[in-house]
């Protein structure tokens, strides 16, 4: 039998662990090198219960440095890339750009060299909707909307997402780019808002909410996102762009109040309420509203959500609750001080 190799860049992280997943479920002939660096957001304890499986290899390296991939190349044929390996926290990139420049766009150029040399499948891009920019109170992005990035995180995107249709143009290397609006689901590092919010209220902190609480984002779970990469990889049309949404518009203190009321009805010993709620200043260069208009990959590839965001809410949020373990694991000093530094009091150890 015939292995097709999947390069998947990463993978310790929060979408490309749950794609790894995803893969070996689906597919049996198939073998997964992950490639990950292990920063702070890589954990390999997302995937403790697949590190024994035959056809899954760990290998730790750094998009940044060329050699690293080559010598994972030089041992594997790789057949597909898809690249989730990029730092994706707006708050850390404004603080410092630099890492947000070096991995997200110096680290694509060396996967994209590596994989027009080695003449591979598919390369693909996991990019993100923050990449347009801000929308007023109606309408959606489409993959024809102009890139208009706001922070130093959505411009780094932005960069690497033309990098790599400048590769298909030139170097006639297939490629695909999908962007996708805010994912939620089972092992995200809480840094974002839902993780961060379940957290806090487990234990009994302030949940900081920027400005207003008003600025609205569009939300798909992981899984859904998941099998959208798996279409668009073996079923995309070379060169192309596909927007994957869910048409979950909601505002920030909307997600938080709802996750306040779902843990007060999961967990009724738990003291949780809106008390916790702490408005704190607005973020630098703050997006209003996002929301993604997802026609193109229904239309083509035949893909759909499956997860109702309520029902994907209270197993995103049940799941929280019966790995503490988890949660445990990665809530270190240093998280504390990065976050006070963000929130100031908010945050006690």
């Amino acid at each position: 039998m015939t292995l097709n190799n999947y390069f998947v860049t990463g993978g310790a992280g929060f979408i490309g662990s749950n794609f790894i997943r995803y893969l070996l479920n689906r597919y049996q002939d198939i073998r997964i090198i992950n490639f990950d660096k292990l920063t702070y957001a890589g954990n390999l304890n997302n995937l403790s219960d697949i590190e024994k499986d035959p056809r899954y290899i760990f290998f730790r390296g750094d998009i940044c440095d060329k050699k690293n991939i080559e010598n994972a190349f030089d041992q594997f044929h790789m057949d597909y890339i898809i690249n989730f390996a990029a730092e994706s926290h707006v708050d850390r990139s404004i603080l410092n750009p630099n890492i947000f420049f070096t991995s997200n766009v110096l680290g694509v150029l060396n996967l994209l060299e590596v994989s027009l040399k080695q003449g591979v499948k598919k390369y693909l891009q996991i990019s993100t909707d923050e990449v347009y920019g801000s929308l007023g109170k109606t309408g959606a992005f489409t993959e024809t909307t102009s890139l208009d990035p706001r922070s130093p995180y959505s411009a780094s995107k932005a960069s690497a997402d033309l990098l790599t249709q400048a590769y298909f143009h030139t170097f006639n290397l297939p490629i695909n780019i999908t962007r996708s609006s805010n994912n939620y689901g089972p092992y995200q590092f809480p840094e974002k808002l839902i993780p961060l919010t379940i957290l806090n209220c487990l234990s009994g902190k302030k949940i900081p909410i920027y400005g207003d609480g008003l600025n609205i984002r569009d939300w798909i779970h992981v899984d859904d996102h998941c099998a959208a990469i798996d279409l668009v990889l073996h079923k995309g049309i070379p060169g192309e762009i596909y927007n994957v949404g869910a048409n979950n518009e909601r505002s920030n203190i909307e997600i938080v109040k709802l996750i306040i009321q779902i843990i007060t009805d999961l967990h009724q010993d738990l003291k949780v309420s809106d008390d916790l709620i702490s408005y704190v200043k607005d973020r630098k260069g703050h997006d209003q509203r996002y929301a993604i208009n997802s026609n193109k990959i229904q239309k083509e590839l035949h893909w759909k959500p499956s997860i109702s965001f309520e029902s994907g809410m209270i197993n995103t949020i049940r799941w929280y609750l019966l790995h503490p373990d988890w949660l445990n694991s990665i809530i270190t000093k240093d998280y504390f001080l990065y976050y006070q530094n963000l929130y100031g009091n908010s945050f006690q150890l």
